[in-house]
């Protein structure tokens, strides 16, 4: 995840609709305004790219299918949002094919955290997701080489030397958490 800050020319008003239609670039659409997505450094991409390249993998090595996508629009029924990193089951991708903004939240969802990210806000976030269509969110911390999951029912903690893997989406997939965060 990456902090969101209002962009700076409100003297054009974008709306919902035209959110839906054509989202603007490392843009979400949150409370009515268009903010921008800033903050991300070069671990944080790395991290990013890494995590979509291991989903993208393991769902096709396994068979599983689907999709994986990084800063794709969603709707969370009250926001557009750019997940980080997301995944979307076979079913879903028959269902919606290639959307502009995804109509729900995606299946399985990872937001990393920047430096400048707050706790409350990551939390939030992952409560809109679950609560729109995702069935697991992973937030994950390179600072501080820690995964925290939610898989609807709690949130499950993975540190440094630890192996983290899928609770409900994305069956089977695991990564030790030193290779992901490197």
């Amino acid at each position: 995840m990456v902090t969101s800050t209002p962009v700076l020319d409100q003297s054009k008003a974008f709306s919902l609709e035209d959110y839906m239609l054509h989202p603007p670039d490392n843009t979400e659409w949150v409370d009515g305004q268009l903010v921008e997505k800033q903050g991300m450094t070069a671990k944080h991409s790395r991290v990013q790219a890494r995590l979509a390249r291991y989903w993208g993998n393991y769902k096709d090595d396994s068979g599983q299918g689907g999709d994986v996508y990084t800063e794709a629009s969603c709707w969370t029924g009250t926001r557009g949002r750019r997940p980080d990193v997301s995944y979307l089951t076979p079913e879903l991708v028959a269902q919606f094919g290639d959307f502009t903004v995804l109509p729900q939240s995606f299946s399985l969802i990872a937001e990393v955290a920047s430096p400048d990210d707050s706790a409350e806000e990551l939390f939030a976030k992952a409560r809109e997701y679950l609560q729109s269509g995702c069935q697991e969110v992973w937030l994950l911390f390179p600072e501080s080489q820690l995964v925290l999951i939610n898989g609807q029912q709690r949130w499950i903690l993975f540190n440094a030397g630890e192996v983290v893997s899928t609770q409900a989406v994305l069956q089977g997939f695991s990564i030790a958490i030193n290779e992901l965060l490197a």
